[in-house]
């Protein structure tokens, strides 16, 4: 197909129709796809509520990411604390500033 002979008319008509075959053409991919992860669900007895529930993300916590524990607190601010990584508080660097080590910070437990 030689798109240099042309008019603009009947580019922006191609351009039409070449979109709306690609929405037809995924659509029915997904229709296809969908039969055959239900096939494939029945031939191995799982039910597809199972597979799509097991599918999820799982929500952040022991294994999967999250918030991680200060390590460090300061002492005339307890709600001041800091995990250790990224960039240090002011606080932090005004302890250590000061001469003084981290270990001084270091929540214990």
């Amino acid at each position: 197909m030689d798109l240099s002979n042309m008019s603009a008319a009947q580019l922006r008509d191609l351009q039409e129709q070449v979109k709306r075959e690609l929405v037809k053409r995924e659509s029915d991919d997904k229709a296809k796809a969908r039969e055959q992860i239900l096939a494939i669900a029945k031939s191995v007895g799982v039910p597809v509520q199972e597979l799509i529930a097991s599918a999820q993300p799982r929500a952040k916590g022991a294994n999967g990411g999250g918030s991680v524990a200060a390590r460090y607190r300061n002492p005339a601010d307890a709600s001041q604390q800091w995990t250790g990584r990224g960039r240090q508080p002011k606080w932090v660097k005004d302890w250590v500033d000061a001469g003084k080590s981290l270990d001084g910070l270091r929540i214990q437990g």
